[in-house]
């Protein structure tokens, strides 16, 4: 998904009953002019832009909805799609060429250049689901672009509980998903009335967006919005649920790199993301290939600001 926000604007995070704990509220993000589908943003965030190496996440629907993402490039991130509901068809610049569904890990390595489309299927769809972005190393530089799929994801299970593991590895169950910085992803999904005590690395610092229903996270109710930071330090992630739910875990080692993100790219520095703009507008095919089936059609990079782009450090 492209990130079309011209001019975004920090939320301020709220405070909760426990200050190991910060609530970070979501804003509303229109993808597309007029007819724009509506997105809520939780990251990145002026006081927290990072939880692990995840830098970015949306949320999409439930609504109906037509999604048509014309052709657009990423740099220096791996793109995560998760979808809830509905199918959308992704194509990118490696011929990829695959029907996005529920419960499926679509995974997209940019490296140093890719691009890619996103359109819904059948007419005007429910759609609901996540769009994250992972932080690459060094600006992704010497990480090959590439696509994976996966549709038979880990499970880790108890009592009233199931955990989907889409990245990493949580409660002794590992995903095959290629990563490249220690990470955790996964849905998490309760039985009205369960709990659950959830196995965490100490080491990692955590955070939790409930997708639907109505949960208590660590003692904190949270309902459908915004998004929990937990921190570091948790060696277990305790939840129950009255109503029963949808949530959805993100984790990893904190990301000690600094990070220029503007338009769909990241990198380490003004001049890099300047590079990359200009490589895109000249329709540079040995940075971002084609997409197939889309003929001439693209998202345009809008103008740089005029000011040099700095790093997003925590608050």
């Amino acid at each position: 998904m492209s990130n079309l926000e011209a001019r975004p604007v920090e939320n301020p995070c709220g405070a909760t009953d426990n200050p190991d704990m910060v609530l970070l509220e979501e804003r509303d993000v229109p993808l597309g002019g007029v007819r724009a589908m509506h997105v809520s943003r939780t990251l990145p965030q002026r006081t927290i832009p990072t939880v692990g190496a995840w830098c970015f996440l949306d949320r999409f629907g439930p609504e109906h909805t037509d999604m048509l993402v014309l052709p657009h490039p990423h740099t220096g991130l791996q793109t995560v799609t998760w979808p809830l509901a509905g199918e959308i068809r992704h194509r990118d610049s490696l011929g990829s060429d695959v029907l996005v569904r529920p419960s499926q890990l679509n995974l997209m390595t940019a490296g140093p250049g890719i691009a890619h489309s996103e359109v819904s299927q059948g007419d005007s769809p429910l759609l609901h689901g996540l769009q994250l972005w992972v932080a690459l190393p060094d600006s992704g530089n010497g990480i090959a672009p590439a696509f994976e799929q996966h549709a038979d994801l880990p499970v880790a299970e108890g009592d009233g509980w199931r955990a989907l593991v889409a990245l990493g590895d949580l409660d002794g169950a590992a995903s095959p998903a290629t990563t490249f910085t220690p990470l955790v992803g996964a849905q998490l999904d309760l039985d009205p009335g369960a709990t659950a005590q959830i196995g965490l690395r100490p080491g990692f610092e955590h955070a939790v967006l409930v997708l639907d229903g109505a949960f208590e996270v660590a003692g904190t109710p949270l309902a459908p919005g915004p998004l929990l930071y937990l921190g570091l330090g948790r060696d277990r992630l305790d939840l129950a649920s009255a109503t029963g739910g949808r949530a959805f875990l993100i984790g990893g080692e904190p990301f000690r790199e600094d990070l220029v993100m503007w338009w769909n790219f990241i990198a380490r520095s003004h001049d890099e993301i300047v590079a990359a703009r200009e490589a895109w507008e000249r329709d540079d095919t040995t940075r971002f290939p084609t997409v197939p089936g889309h003929g001439t059609d693209r998202i345009p990079a809008p103008p740089i600001p005029p000011l040099r782009l700095t790093p997003r450090r925590r608050g």
